[in-house]
């Protein structure tokens, strides 16, 4: 027993000796050759590296002693609101009938920025900030304000609201058409809901199309930034050095949802004529030549048996005609290349659609064209979605016995701005609903639904889309 205890022994002390003399030896000294990089890295300023013969580095600061965006950031921050978007969505089902509302029922949040357009409460944001809204709550100044949607555009993705407020610090309104590619730009909003967050970046592109808009005329002329833009930066401010706003942020290319390079803006050209219809007239009035154009290149060019031995493909290609459309009877053809709106220089579909973008419906324009390679002018007089030189305006009924308010949609019948006594609230339906169909019946006026609300009892259903573009069926019972 003793011998066993002596062998065990002597092994592990030969064991543990040859251990520590393996790692001290031979594993420490590669530990010291090989310590891994820290995370952060202690920078010292206290004692600076004097290096001789080194001239570009005293270029580089001497070029950036003029880059200083706080005069601009000042004049942007007070500006630049927080906004959230607040909705709510259920679903419903026959078993409602019996057992009350329906089931599901959850509160959605999602925020964004809008931009102070006027002293007396109009802001500027995006549509796809508050489409889906049910009520828009507006964060400013440390105070909270509940905000009127005013009028959407989906065709540029913008949208107008307003808050009960005087003496509010308006954005100061630049010039998109004067900003360079190249151009130092600041974008501030409220990314992530970290509210007034500035970044800086310049101006990669201007003009750009992304084909982000589901709108059957959208106008997408956007400005390319690098500025860092993220989730919440929607509908804020890009200013230039001046402190000027010069577009709305609105959309990001990435692959993880986050920024990556890539962001764009709304020109401030654009927001100002969207700005102006939607308060004056409720609906933007876009102006319309009967036709549509796509890009003028070398692969359209052979499409359409163009000569393709060209040095310079400028212009824009006329692909689609309406029959007896603005375009047609000024004896515009398909194929012919539109060079110039009036005196600008046309050579991209983004820059017909924003030159387009500014006028009315009535306007005259100048279009020059080349056709078989020889040139050619007309005038075109712009027409509205209905083909008529009229100005359109938002139609709205008020329904005192309904408690709500009631508009013509492409698909329905919108109801909005539900009182607490609403026939219709009290069936579930709510706010910015799009009434559909009513018992299966198909409805297309606000005249039907007061019509029906004011006589019908029993049970009944409500087909629709809620502001979250779901489609619903509401079942009800009316005694």
């Amino acid at each position: 027993m003793k011998t066993t205890l002596k062998i065990v022994l002597i092994g592990f002390i030969t064991g543990f000796g040859g251990a520590f003399t393996f790692f001290h030896y031979f594993i420490k000294p590669a530990q010291l050759q090989q310590q891994p990089e820290a995370q952060f890295n202690a920078v010292r300023y206290d004692s600076p590296v004097i290096q001789q013969n080194m001239a570009a580095p005293v270029t580089t600061l001497t070029t950036l002693e003029g880059v200083d965006f706080s005069d601009a950031a000042s004049k942007a921050i007070p500006s630049v609101v927080f906004i959230n978007s607040i909705s709510r969505g259920v679903s419903y089902s026959y078993w409602d009938w019996f057992f009350g509302e329906g089931s599901g029922n959850r509160t959605q949040v999602s925020s964004g920025s809008g931009v102070i357009f006027t002293t007396d409460g109009y802001i500027v944001t995006n549509n796809h900030v508050v489409e889906s809204a049910e009520r828009i709550e507006v964060s400013y100044n440390k105070r909270t304000y509940t905000a009127e949607l005013i009028g959407t555009d989906p065709s540029t993705d913008l949208a107008v609201i307003k808050i009960s407020e005087t003496n509010l610090p308006a954005a100061h309104l630049g010039n998109a058409k004067n900003v360079q590619v190249g151009e130092w730009v600041i974008a501030v909003g409220n990314p992530f809901t970290l509210s007034s967050t500035v970044t800086a970046g310049i101006v990669s592109a201007k003009g750009r199309r992304i084909g982000i808009l589901e709108d059957k005329f959208p106008i997408e002329s956007f400005i390319q930034t690098d500025a860092a833009i993220n989730p919440g930066n929607s509908g804020g401010a890009l200013v230039n050095k001046n402190g000027e706003l010069v577009g709305i942020n609105t959309a990001i290319l990435s692959r993880t949802g986050s920024y990556t390079g890539y962001a764009f803006a709304v020109p401030v050209d654009i927001a100002k004529k969207v700005f102006d219809d939607l308060v004056k007239y409720g609906v933007v009035q876009k102006a319309i030549i009967g036709a549509s154009v796509t890009e003028y290149n070398y692969e359209n060019a052979k499409k359409y048996d163009l000569n393709t031995n060209v040095k310079n493909f400028n212009g824009v290609l006329l692909e689609k005609l309406e029959k007896e459309g603005p375009a047609i009877q000024a004896g515009l053809k398909l194929g012919d290349i539109i060079t110039k709106v009036n005196s600008v220089d046309i050579n991209s579909q983004s820059a017909f659609e924003e030159e387009l973008s500014y006028r009315y419906p009535g306007d005259k324009i100048t279009i020059t064209y080349l056709r078989d390679t020889k040139p050619g002018t007309t005038t075109i007089t712009l027409v509205n979605r209905n083909g008529t030189t009229d100005i359109i305006k938002r139609k709205i009924f008020s329904a005192a016995t309904l408690g709500a308010q009631l508009e013509s949609t492409q698909y329905g019948v919108k109801v909005f701005k539900l009182k607490d006594n609403s026939v219709l609230k009290q069936i579930g339906v709510p706010e910015n609903f799009t009434i559909i169909a009513i018992n299966r019946v198909r409805v297309k006026d606000p005249e039907e639904v007061i019509e029906f609300f004011e006589k019908f009892k029993g049970r009944g259903s409500l087909y629709g889309v809620n502001s979250s573009k779901q489609q619903v069926e509401i079942p009800f019972v009316i005694r």
